[in-house]
């Protein structure tokens, strides 16, 4: 059952994906096999929505963490509480869990589901001190772009060692931007995966705190970047830290001083490990598996085996 759910969750495409795929899908079948697709078109949704009543999803204002932030849910956007977050990224998506590691929750959009969705929306908190800003204004994006790209490339050997395809960043989706009165920073990158056809859309969005800061990671194809940038504002506009864990709330006295400025938190250098690696690693699954070779297989698993 959990392979199931598996190649069930990394299908990508919106309500139109069946018409789209059908004719692919007859050719590419064992003449021999006879089935019915509409059928198992009907089968995939059954499953689908069976698997998506289970979800518990939370709209208006939700507390983050404890007393840490507070997240009021953007108009078009339903939002998932840390465990249901990590369910999907675990067990529908099948990665590592990161829960013990800052998550907080998910977003998606209102009319989509985890198990069918065009992009997702990562909440989490990473507490590693307070970020001071004094660099911002000084920041060449455009050298501090060429300086990522190389970084990205040295970790393809590992990366592949892994079994994992190789990653090209092909420069700024959106070119990083700093709210000096807010505290906010978001920057896209496009990003591309071993051979495949569709580019990435990374979205990165961090909200400073007085000790760290919450990030909210958008994760689609390119062409979603549009209705990202649509929504960005009511994004930004929906997570603030609550009093005591305000950027302005930060003591020197008591407080530890964050080892990177706004440049190196942009670049990753220090999140390497747990950041920026991570975030790719657990999503390209979920991208890059195209949907006609997603419901091939799970036309397969359904037909092909009478053992299972």
């Amino acid at each position: 059952m959990k392979k199931f759910v598996l190649l069930l969750s990394i299908v990508l495409s919106g309500v139109n994906m069946w018409a789209q795929d059908q004719e692919k899908i007859k050719e590419t079948s064992d003449p021999e096999e006879t089935v019915n697709e509409e059928e198992l078109v009907l089968a995939y949704q059954k499953y689908k929505d069976s698997i998506d009543d289970t979800f518990n999803y939370k709209t208006g204002n939700v507390v983050l963490g404890d007393k840490l932030a507070l997240l009021e849910v953007p108009v078009g956007y339903k939002f998932l509480d840390k465990e249901q977050a990590d369910y999907v990224l675990t067990d529908l998506w099948g990665n590592p869990s990161t829960k013990d590691e800052g998550l907080l929750g998910m977003l998606v959009k209102e009319n989509e589901s985890p198990i069918q969705v065009t992009y997702a929306v990562e909440v989490s908190y990473s507490e590693e001190g307070y970020i001071e800003d004094d660099d911002a204004d000084d920041i060449d994006y455009d050298e501090l772009l060429e300086s990522m790209q190389k970084d990205t490339k040295s970790v393809n050997p590992e990366r592949i060692k892994q079994g994992y395809p190789s990653i090209e960043l092909v420069g700024w989706a959106s070119a990083p931007f700093y709210d000096q009165q807010n505290k906010k920073l978001h920057w896209a990158k496009e990003l591309k995966f071993g051979d495949y056809d569709e580019n990435t859309l990374n979205y990165n969005i961090r909200v400073l705190g007085r000790k760290g800061f919450i990030n909210l990671n958008v994760i689609g194809d390119m062409n979603v970047l549009d209705d990202v940038k649509t929504n960005l504002d009511p994004i930004l506009a929906s997570v603030e830290f609550q009093s005591g864990n305000r950027y302005d709330d930060f003591n020197p006295d008591i407080d530890e001083v964050a080892a990177y400025g706004i440049g190196g938190l942009i670049a990753g250098k220090i999140l390497a490990k747990t950041g920026f690696l991570a975030i790719i690693l657990k999503f390209w699954k979920f991208i890059a598996i195209g949907v006609g070779g997603a419901f091939m297989a799970f036309k397969k698993r359904i037909f092909g085996s009478k053992e299972e």
